[in-house]
């Protein structure tokens, strides 16, 4: 497992790393009960933050039963697991279908959405699983 060698910002880049790690949990946690928010992009950026401010952070996200294979594939390889991918897919056809049906856009707002989505869903299907 590759882990942050050295942690060598300013202590005032270190806090607001620190602070920015801890609202990206907060906002992850939310998310699980939430279906609007997510969780995993708030995680990763977490670990991205804790790897930036705090070892001991950084570790316990990494080594967290539930989240951390998910986060140590997502450092080493860039991966999204299958099973994502296809949630990714659904919520974004479930979110274009109440975009469409709650707000009967023109064509090109409908067509503007869809590929601002497609560009999301594209970048989601092309990592490694």
């Amino acid at each position: 497992m590759t882990r942050t060698p050295d942690i060598k910002a300013s202590p005032f880049m270190r806090g607001l790393f620190l602070a920015a790690g801890l609202v990206c949990v907060a906002l992850g946690f939310i998310g699980v009960f939430l279906p609007v928010l997510p969780t995993t992009p708030f995680l990763i950026l977490a670990v991205a933050c804790f790897a930036r401010s705090s070892r001991r952070l950084e570790n316990w996200m990494l080594d967290h039963p539930r989240f951390g294979p998910l986060l140590r594939d997502w450092r080493r390889r860039g991966a999204i697991p299958r099973r994502a991918k296809m949630m990714a897919f659904a919520g974004i056809l479930a979110g274009y279908v109440l975009f469409w049906l709650g707000s009967n856009p023109g064509p090109l707002l409908a067509t503007g959405v869809a590929a601002f989505m497609l560009t999301g869903l594209a970048y989601v299907l092309t990592r490694p699983s």
